[in-house]
């Protein structure tokens, strides 16, 4: 069985298909998903991710967009994206502790990005649970 971690990791890939144009991903969804043992409850918890940040992607990229400096949603690397949607959604529309959800797209980070996305991505999810405690 699939730890939390990994299911996150399936979803940030499942979000990189989506956002490059591969609309068609989610008809290997299930496929996808039996091949990482993504089953039963962690199952309905990454299409609940995956659905959840599609459906909410407009109000996501807003909140996110608020918080970069230096840059533009759309011209940061499509993982460190996918990475930042997720964290985003988590931070936005779940209950877990926003110090468990950075600390996931931080570890995310360092597995998938380059040296310098784990500090970025912390920055910009930080920045948004702050606003959300005014």
């Amino acid at each position: 069985m699939a730890t939390r971690h990994q299911v996150r990791e399936c979803v940030v890939g499942l979000l990189y298909a989506f956002d490059i144009g591969n609309k068609e991903i989610e008809k290997f969804i299930d496929e996808l998903f039996e091949e990482k043992k993504i089953r039963n409850h962690q199952k309905e918890f990454a299409l609940g991710l995956f659905n959840g940040v599609k459906d909410n992607c407009e109000a996501i990229d807003l909140a996110i967009n608020n918080h970069l400096k230096e840059w533009e949603l759309d011209k940061i690397g499509n993982v460190e994206r996918a990475i930042l949607r997720l964290g985003a959604y988590e931070i936005l529309h779940s209950s877990l502790d926003n110090a468990v959800i950075i600390n996931e797209a931080i570890e995310l980070s360092k597995e998938l990005c380059n040296d310098t996305s784990p500090k970025f991505i912390n920055g910009v999810l930080d920045a948004i649970c702050k606003e959300l405690e005014k």
